[in-house]
């Protein structure tokens, strides 16, 4: 798994990274294939299809983003970022302490940006 100094190098990777996709779309799109409506968007046809994108991680203690690549088959975790410790706490916050996987957004997201895309 590579962390944010490699993955910052890595433009290929980052002009991968679908910023708007969350878990829950991600699933509906690549477990749930052929059971929902497109609307116009995305559509998985095969396993050759792929997404990269980032969710926060709030099952440890201290919360973690992670990139995912998914596909229909699996979903892989490329890199593992450690939020700021005035993100962590705010983010916490914000989902009542609560475990689980979310999507990034807000500071998280603004932060992610700034620290991948405007080096």
């Amino acid at each position: 798994m590579i962390h944010i100094e490699e993955l910052k190098k890595n433009r290929a990777l980052l002009n991968e990274i679908d910023w708007d996709m969350t878990p829950e779309e991600a699933v509906r799109l690549y477990l749930e294939w052929g059971n929902n409506w497109a609307g116009g968007n995305y559509v998985v046809l095969s396993k050759n299809d792929v997404s990269h994108y980032f969710i926060v991680n709030t099952w440890e203690e201290i919360p973690k983003v992670y990139l995912v690549k998914r596909n229909s088959e699996n979903a892989e975790e490329l890199a593992e970022i450690e939020l700021p410790k005035n993100l962590q706490k705010r983010f916490l916050d914000s989902v009542g302490h609560l475990k689980g996987v979310y999507s990034i957004e807000g500071d998280v997201k603004k932060w992610l940006k700034k620290e991948l895309v405007e080096v």
